[in-house]
C-alpha cells in the first residue's frame, strides 16, 4: 500500500540505515511504526518529493527517522500531535483523508518498547519523524 501511494505521487525514498543496527522488538508493531510515519511522509510530501528514512545506532540505543521535505508542522499543531485527548487529521496535499489515530498508536507501540517518539518540522520545509528504542 505504502508504495503504491508513494508511486501515485512519485516520492521517491532513500534509506539510509547502519548495517550493525539490531533491535529487539515486536515485530509488528516495528511494522505498523514505520509504515504509518512513512504513510504520513507520503501524504504530506509535494508530488516528485523525496522521503530519507535512516535507522542507526545511537548512544541510547537504536534511533529511527523518516524524514520528509513536504508541507511541514506549525508549532501549535506539533504539541498535540501525540495527544489521544485531541484527535487530529490533517487532509495531505491531494486532500488525502486520514483518522488521526496513527501518530497515538505509534506512541503506544513505542512506549511499549520503552522508547521515545518526536517530531522535528518546520511549516513549510517538512518534517522528521523520529523513534529510538534501547538497545537490545
Amino acid at each position: 500500500m505504502v508504495a503504491s501511494q508513494a508511486e501515485l505521487k512519485n516520492v521517491q525514498y532513500e534509506t539510509k540505515v547502519d548495517q550493525s543496527t539490531s533491535v529487539y522488538a515486536d515485530n509488528n508493531m516495528i511494522r505498523l511504526i514505520l509504515r504509518n510515519l512513512l504513510s504520513n511522509a507520503i501524504k504530506f510530501s509535494h508530488n516528485g518529493g523525496k522521503i530519507i528514512i535512516s535507522a542507526k545506532n545511537s548512544e541510547s540505543g537504536v534511533l529511527f527517522c523518516i524524514e520528509d521535505f513536504g508541507i511541514g508542522i506549525c508549532k501549535e499543531d506539533q504539541a498535540n500531535l501525540f495527544n489521544n485527548i485531541t484527535l487530529n487529521s490533517t487532509p495531505g496535499t491531494q486532500n488525502e483523508k486520514g483518522t488521526g489515530i496513527g501518530l497515538i498508536l505509534c506512541k503506544e507501540f513505542v512506549e511499549k518498547h520503552h522508547g521515545k517518539i518526536w517530531v522535528e518540522s518546520q511549516e513549510g520545509s517538512g518534517s522528521k519523524f523520529c523513534f529510538s528504542f534501547p538497545g537490545s
